[in-house]
């Protein structure tokens, strides 16, 4: 359910026909000319502002060509024989490269001695092969998307020199090798997708230190720890679904920007319990933290989520009474809580029981399709110390964000 909630979401903020693109490119190069201080232009689901390029136009357009031959000299297969339409100095003139003019920022498909290669989308390309060391020479380009290809090996180290990149999807390839940090070396990067790749190894520390609005790591290998300055991102989706991380969801995760709107732990060998913190982000949509072995009682903030619209919990090993907490929430569409073992219903529960949600497998007494009464009898977690941070009853949500700082300080200060 997620995965349609989400891709039908991203497809109507990314998915743009070839003319809506070009304006994106236009509307970017206009801004990345402006004065400091100017308005800024929003481009995928987040915002940025490029530095102003230098150099020639004439010498931007020269690496330009550079660049491309030389990665068209590393593609060893392209069926859709687009790379065909690459051949002369007109750059600009390559299908899925997207040229504007510096001076105007007008949309060019005929190179002049004030245009710039500011865009490439090769999406859906099918090619095979090897990013190269040459496309760094692409100072101005602001969007990368090579999505749904079969390109292999890792990022280059000269892509650091990206310096105007806004969004760079990286997602649905071949792509291998321990987190490319070179995409932390990218001053305006705010859109990074790497799903869907062979990527591995620890995630790093200062990755949600970035400006980043959206961080898509789902469907690799990475393994280890999720890094304690997850508090720190700014960001409103993240998605680390489908990997091998471990540990306790960081307690910093109570400190991120109360923007945020979809994150994905699902499918990980995460334990402990869901943190207090949680409630804090009231523009929160989408929580998934199924197929874990998450523990104990769900925290009472979760009634401050009023806009969360997809819940699952499915898949742990979460315990205690399934309460008005949850089950009041107004916004929800999707409510799943099944292989877990809750062991009572409030009345609101009861009456979602039978319209769709599904509370299977759990070891609620006198309901159908729980576990064999031998599975309830020993709830793991049962020593399990979860935080809970006392609140108003009924919970003010709006007192929530101070009452867990209040008790973070005074753990802190704690002997």
């Amino acid at each position: 359910m997620w995965e349609v909630y989400l891709d039908k979401r991203l497809r109507s903020i990314r998915m743009m026909d070839m003319e809506k693109l070009t304006t994106v490119v236009v509307l970017l190069l206009v801004h990345s000319n402006a004065a400091k201080g100017a308005m800024s232009v929003g481009v995928g689901i987040g915002l940025g502002s490029p530095p102003a390029p230098s150099g020639s136009p004439v010498a931007s357009l020269t690496n330009a060509y550079t660049a491309l031959q030389a990665w068209k000299s590393a593609i060893t297969d392209d069926p859709l024989k687009i790379l065909d339409t690459w051949v002369g100095p007109n750059v600009c003139g390559y299908k899925g490269v997207f040229c504007a003019d510096s001076e105007d920022g007008i949309a060019t498909t005929a190179a002049t001695e004030s245009s710039l290669v500011a865009a490439i989308d090769l999406n859906h390309a099918n090619l095979q092969g090897t990013l190269v060391k040459e496309l760094s020479l692409l100072s101005h380009i602001t969007l990368l998307h090579l999505n749904s290809n079969r390109l292999s090996g890792s990022l280059p180290d000269t892509f650091r020199d990206l310096t105007s990149l806004q969004e760079l999807d990286l997602s649905n390839n071949l792509l291998s090798g321990p987190f490319p940090s070179v995409t932390l070396y990218m001053p305006t990067l705010i859109y990074l997708d790497l799903r869907f790749n062979n990527f591995s190894g620890p995630l790093p520390q200062d990755l949600f230190n970035k400006k980043l609005d959206a961080i898509f790591l789902n469907n690799n290998n990475f393994e280890g720890e999720i890094p304690q300055s997850l508090g720190n991102s700014p960001a409103s989706v993240i998605n680390l679904a489908n990997n091998n991380l471990s540990g306790n969801i960081p307690f910093s995760f109570a400190f991120m920007s109360s923007r945020l709107k979809e994150i994905l732990f699902l499918n990980n060998q995460l334990t402990g319990c869901i943190p207090q913190g949680v409630g804090i982000f009231t523009e929160l949509q989408v929580f998934d933290v199924s197929f874990n072995s998450l523990m104990g009682h769900l925290p009472d903030t979760m009634s401050c989520l009023q806009q969360i619209e997809v819940l699952n919990l499915a898949h742990n090993k979460l315990s205690g009474e399934l309460s008005n907490v949850v089950c009041s929430l107004r916004s929800l569409l999707n409510l799943t809580v099944a292989y877990n073992f809750f062991s009572g219903l409030s009345g609101e529960c009861s009456r979602l029981f039978n319209v769709g949600f599904d509370f299977s497998d759990n070891c609620i007494p006198g309901r159908d399709m729980q576990r064999p009464q031998p599975d309830c009898s020993i709830i793991p977690g049962g020593s399990l110390n979860c935080l809970r941070i006392p609140t108003p009853n009924p919970l003010v949500c709006a007192a929530l964000a101070e009452n867990l700082s209040k008790h973070t300080n005074a753990r802190s200060s704690s002997p």
